[in-house]
């Protein structure tokens, strides 16, 4: 499992990337989600390095 935390605001992003953070499941500012630590996931996370802080 990998702990997320989205940092940054979505208000300037592209809509590829507010789809991005909204499909590993964020809807508020500084949430913490718990994901499966796949390749699916870390593709995302890659996407939106930027926006998201890995916690471990």
């Amino acid at each position: 499992m990998i702990k997320i935390k989205l940092t940054k605001s979505l208000i300037t992003q592209s809509p590829v990337q507010k789809r991005t953070v909204k499909a590993l499941g964020f809807t508020k500012l500084n949430q913490v989600r718990t994901l499966p630590d796949n390749d699916c996931v870390r593709g995302m996370i890659n996407k939106v390095k930027h926006l998201v802080e890995v916690i471990q």
